[in-house]
């Protein structure tokens, strides 16, 4: 056996792994392809980037996510401290900046002496002489695409989801759009509100689903995640369901008019000087001329500047109930573990739970020690009982 954890993977969970693993002691060979190599949705080269949304989920401990959270905490999470100093305002959410927050990661990272970072794209046979994390998220290579498919013996790893436009927030017309509250709730005014008339709503509504998208392909066979829909999508399965979605007006007045807005559109901060805003819930396949076309019929943004544009994207998973033991090993070999969205998880916290728990069993293999089964009174628990027990 190798004097060393391997890690293939540097994003959320293949970080945090690492972080578990170096602090216990142990050597590790943590595999990032980039900057030799980029999938579709990355754009620059440090560790952990993120590529959808800038939030973390609800920070509130009466939140399954924000407990969640708290229990990584404690736990001593690299992650959830790294998203805690980058934060930006969200309300009650757990929101970052995207660039700081990964800056601050890879920073990180490359202080810890037992950590070397290995810049390539990792496309060798897995063999057991060596404890391994897979960790290569939803856009996993092609290359070790091929890697995964033989150690698992499946035949289908993924499906499609999107992500949202990020506009600047000087561009946006703030005598439209208004901070506030939904309901009057406290904590929630960072967003920027962008209300609806009914007539200004159905003109949009008739142009979004009658806009030009990338070619589909693959995509008609609708292998796409429902918690990540393109709102085009969403929206052509009838005129009110993003009104009961993403753009729900409720517990919202118009300062125009004193009225409830007939929908709304909310922007979140995604950076912490605050110069760029990410329109919440339009994750989308729109062409990139078509979304500053549509995306400017939202009123408030009809001068808007787009830094970049929502893409979809194919994510790569594994078959976990049947692949994976709860402490996220292969059942058929016990030295490969899987960790972040590639099991299946959904979202950044979990993803950063299922790394931290899969890098402290790898450790605990190593040290020939028994596994850590977290108590069922546990949030983390609750994710590896949703989403490999099941």
């Amino acid at each position: 056996m190798k004097d060393y954890i391997r890690v293939i993977g540097g994003g959320l969970a293949g970080c945090e792994a690492a972080y578990q693993i170096a602090k216990r002691g142990i050597k590790v060979k943590l595999y990032e392809m980039k900057p030799s190599v980029f999938s579709p949705a990355h754009s620059n080269s440090n560790l952990a980037e993120i590529v959808c949304s800038n939030s973390f989920k609800s920070n509130s401990v009466t939140n399954a996510c924000g407990l969640l959270k708290e229990e990584l905490r404690r736990l001593d999470s690299l992650l959830i401290k790294c998203a805690d100093r980058t934060a930006v305002p969200a309300g009650q959410a757990l929101a970052v900046d995207r660039e700081k927050f990964s800056e601050l990661v890879t920073n990180e990272i490359e202080k810890l002496e037992n950590i070397e970072i290995i810049r390539e794209e990792f496309f060798k046979d897995i063999k057991d002489d060596c404890i391994t994390i897979i960790a290569t998220g939803p856009l996993t290579s092609k290359k070790m695409e091929k890697q995964i498919l033989k150690i698992t013996g499946e035949d289908k790893l993924y499906f499609y989801d999107a992500a949202a436009p990020i506009v600047e927030k000087n561009s946006i017309n703030m005598n439209i759009g208004f901070y506030g509250d939904r309901y009057g709730k406290e904590g929630d005014s960072s967003y920027i509100n962008l209300p609806f008339t009914k007539e200004e709503y159905q003109k949009f509504y008739n142009e979004l689903i009658n806009a030009e998208v990338v070619n589909l392909h693959n995509f008609e066979k609708k292998e796409i995640f429902e918690g990540c829909m393109p709102i085009e999508v969403m929206a052509k399965r009838g005129e009110d369901t993003i009104r009961f979605g993403p753009l729900k007006p409720v517990g919202f007045t118009d300062p125009r008019t004193n009225n409830m807005p007939y929908a709304i559109v909310q922007l979140r901060q995604d950076n912490e000087s605050g110069t760029l805003y990410n329109l919440v819930g339009f994750q989308t396949n729109l062409k990139f001329g078509e979304q500053k076309r549509v995306f400017s019929m939202i009123p408030g943004l009809e001068k808007a500047e787009f830094v970049k544009y929502g893409v979809m994207h194919r994510n790569t998973y594994i078959n976990s109930p049947i692949l994976l033991n709860s402490t996220f090993n292969l059942k058929n070999n016990p030295s490969i573990f899987f960790a972040g969205q590639i099991t299946g998880v959904e979202g950044y916290v979990e993803s950063i739970a299922s790394g931290l728990s899969a890098g402290i069993n790898a450790t605990r293999i190593y040290k020939r020690d028994n596994l850590e089964i977290f108590p069922d009174e546990t949030v983390i628990r609750s994710i590896i009982k949703i989403y490999i027990f099941t």
